[in-house]
């Protein structure tokens, strides 16, 4: 994996700190106590969930293997790490904490989740946690007021950040790479999932989302993660939307391909792509995302009109729901230490929520675009029966090239995804670099 520079994580640190006091003044809070959080246990078992780490505690520091630990800060004082490594011959102990970072913290090593709580500051802590499960002798409060600043300024990239999703692209776009390999091949989406892993050299726990590996009409549910065993008689076309993990930092990557029967498809693929990047070419400092989701649906309208699906104008589909359809999600979505990051919808750093556009209930985004946001452009245009049976029902019927339609349900569907960085001037793609350098 490649290491993001010693300096970028000093000033990612140096960052996180000025917020943390400007989220505790907003909150009247002395201390900020962030958790990594436990395993929940499954019902009636022995067993835990794999273990995810709270992405507020993954923010400060690369570690997610590191359940009970904490990180405590305090205004003008050194932040401190009490790192859980208990006596345990069950499973495997964390290593000690070693790396670029570890110079950054005033670091306490204690053998039990116990022994961490006894460890931490006294007085008004805003205590990040994740409610369930409860941690024995501390008050989880996740005061809204330190969130909501915490949350708004996780919307803009370090340096720091912006280097490990660079890794996280390159991870997955070596993996889908070999996916695509694997349909070319005629695996099943079973063994083109096996090989995805393989390829990113992550298991599922470590993904940031169910991977969806979708062959011929499967391509038509969004999110699509039962893997057929057996491969289809014809592989007609392939949608794989899948993400890898680089130190907590997640990419979000869709591609779709076509059989080597089917050129009408792979006609339409080539439509949905110069969309989809022209769209992102759109990401720039001060553009609404809202009215970049409604500009994507008129495009969508024009290939839909272009390839003899409908006979609308571009206006009247979209005005009539007829893009709504075809392309029945949001445009993308705020990218980082979650798949779905925080504060899509936030006014400012004090609450507040921005509506989406009626009659787009499914859009994750409402804000403008500022220097240092990542955000995901994910077009798509699908054939889903439930959506085209409603839409035959309605007067706009007429318009439609059912014959063509319905041909094209053998395909599912086409997505085409990449990860976006705004910034002072033109786009970063972070997906395409990472394709292109591959």
């Amino acid at each position: 994996m490649h290491q993001p520079s010693a300096p970028l994580y000093a000033q990612h640190l140096a960052t996180l700190c000025e917020r943390a006091d400007r989220a505790l003044a907003q909150g009247g809070f002395d201390h900020l106590l962030v958790a990594a959080g436990t395993p929940p246990r499954k019902f009636l078992d022995d067993q835990d969930y794999p273990f995810v780490a709270n992405p507020h505690f993954r923010h400060w520091l690369p570690l997610d293997g590191t359940p009970g630990s904490w990180v405590a800060y305090t205004p003008g004082a050194k932040p401190k790490l009490v790192f859980v490594q208990p006596h345990d011959y069950w499973h495997v102990v964390p290593e000690a904490p070693h790396g670029y970072w570890v110079e950054h913290f005033d670091i306490v090593i204690v053998r039990s989740a116990a022994d961490a709580v006894a460890q931490l500051p006294r007085g008004r802590g805003a205590v990040l946690a994740p409610a369930c499960p409860g941690i024995d002798g501390v008050e989880i409060n996740n005061p809204q007021a330190v969130l909501d600043c915490l949350h708004w300024h996780r919307s803009y990239k370090t340096p720091y950040e912006l280097a490990l999703m660079r890794e996280a692209n390159r991870i997955g776009t070596r993996a889908h790479r070999a996916a695509e390999a694997a349909f070319r091949a005629d695996r099943s989406e079973f063994g083109i999932h096996l090989t995805y892993l393989a390829a990113a050299r992550q298991i599922d726990a470590e993904l940031p989302y169910a991977s969806i590996v979708a062959l011929n009409q499967h391509g038509a549910v969004l999110h699509y993660t039962h893997f057929d065993r057996m491969p289809p008689a014809q592989g007609r076309s392939f949608l794989i939307d899948a993400g890898a993990s680089a130190a907590g930092y997640a990419s979000d990557i869709t591609r779709t391909y076509a059989g080597t029967q089917a050129g009408e498809f792979q006609a339409l693929i080539d439509s949905m792509d110069a969309a989809q990047q022209g769209f992102v070419a759109k990401v720039r400092a001060g553009q609404s995302y809202p009215e970049l989701h409604l500009h994507a649906h008129h495009v969508i309208a024009g290939v839909l009109r272009e390839h003899g699906f409908i006979r609308l104008s571009a206006e009247s589909a979209v005005e009539s729901g007829v893009t709504g359809t075809f392309f029945p999600h949001g445009l993308g979505h705020p990218l980082g230490l979650q798949v779905h990051d925080v504060a899509g919808f936030q006014q400012s750093e004090r609450g507040g929520s921005i509506p989406r556009p009626d009659g787009h209930p499914y859009l994750r985004m409402t804000r403008v675009l500022e220097p240092g946001m990542v955000v995901t452009i994910e077009p798509g245009l699908y054939f889903i029966d439930m959506l085209l049976a409603e839409l035959r029902d309605k007067p706009v019927a007429a318009d439609i090239d059912w014959a063509k339609v319905d041909h094209f349900r053998q395909y599912g569907g086409i997505r085409i995804e990449d990860d976006v960085a705004c910034t002072d001037g033109a786009p970063e793609n972070l997906t395409r670099d990472a394709f292109a350098s591959a």
